[in-house]
């Protein structure tokens, strides 16, 4: 087991350094100037070329990609052109927005979608089953930001229950900052419950017609427990990899969100940082975000090897 984690971990190491290299180049070869951005339309030419020479712009790339990355590799960040602080020290809070956000929609994915797809599957070809496929595919195919759009309508301008925009951090409140991520976790919830609901369902009706299931039911097993033991723990294995493409998509993609509900996440982060060619909180972003998706490839991994041994092999 334990080469199987150290090669998983030495596995993880270009997923991490390609997309930081890609970053890297296309920032530098994109159109726009940090120190024409910084200094503003007013700026001459000499101060302009004084800012590039003090922030290192002038010089050439192959000299700028090896201080990067030593910099990477140390993990020393540098300072953001704009909030003029350590990147290091920033992205902490915008990411504590992004993981709760994301924690909380996963968590209300996976609650939903794996009771749904359980419950459809032992309901073969009823009603409930019906509805509940019926139901899946709609949230599959309503666009995330309609759906935001439809719960900022109904349960804060009509009902007034939730707060329209805004972050409430858990330091000032627990249920004040719950209210803030309820309606963004939901609208981004839905989808990959979704997702999850028919996943769960196909790989349950494949193990329920298997013959270890057959046997145990002929045995006199109580029904939950031929159903939470044998068959829900053989038919979570593909589960489990949409699940992680899920959290995949809920710590690097959610930025529509973000940017609906005004979130201070690392996803709207990003984009300002691009639109700023703030070039330190760009590569400290991406490697935040990477470093997050290595480590939760990792832990898939290892709930693979967990639920099949087979895996190790």
């Amino acid at each position: 087991m334990l080469r199987y984690v150290a090669r998983r971990i030495l596995l993880m190491l270009p997923t991490i350094f390609v997309p930081l290299v890609l970053v890297f180049v296309l920032l530098r070869l994109a159109p726009g100037d940090p120190a024409g951005q910084i200094l503003g339309d007013q700026a001459t030419p000499a101060q302009v070329a004084a800012l590039r020479h003090q922030l290192g712009l002038d010089r050439a790339l192959p000299v700028q990609f090896v201080l990067w990355f030593g910099n990477i590799v140390t993990l020393h960040l540098g300072d953001s052109l704009f909030f003029h602080q350590p990147v290091a020290r920033l992205l902490p809070a915008y990411a504590l927005v992004t993981l709760q956000v994301a924690v909380a929609a996963l968590m209300l994915a996976l609650l939903f979608g794996v009771a749904a797809g359980v419950l459809a599957s032992l309901r073969r070809d009823s009603i409930i089953d019906r509805g509940v496929v019926t139901a899946a595919v709609l949230g599959i195919a309503l666009p995330e930001f309609w759906l935001a759009l439809l719960l900022i309508f109904l349960f804060a301008v009509t009902w007034q229950v939730f707060p329209v925009t805004g972050y409430v951090p858990p330091s000032q409140g627990l249920l004040a900052s719950a209210a803030t991520i309820a309606l963004p976790a939901t609208a981004l919830g839905i989808r990959q419950s979704a997702l999850i609901t028919r996943m769960m369902r196909s790989s349950m009706l494949d193990v329920l017609d298997e013959p270890y299931i057959t046997t145990a039911r002929a045995q006199g097993l109580p029904e939950r427990l031929v159903i939470g033991r044998y068959a829900m723990r053989t038919a979570a294995v593909p589960v489990v990899t949409v699940a992680g493409l899920s959290a995949s998509y809920l710590l690097g993609g959610a930025v529509a969100i973000e940017l609906i509900f005004s979130l201070p996440g690392l996803g709207r982060l990003l984009v300002d940082a691009v639109a700023r060619r703030d070039y330190p909180v760009v590569e400290g972003t991406v490697l935040a975000i990477a470093l997050a998706l290595a480590v939760l490839n990792l832990l898939i991994d290892l709930v693979y090897a967990w639920l099949d041994p087979r895996v190790r092999l």
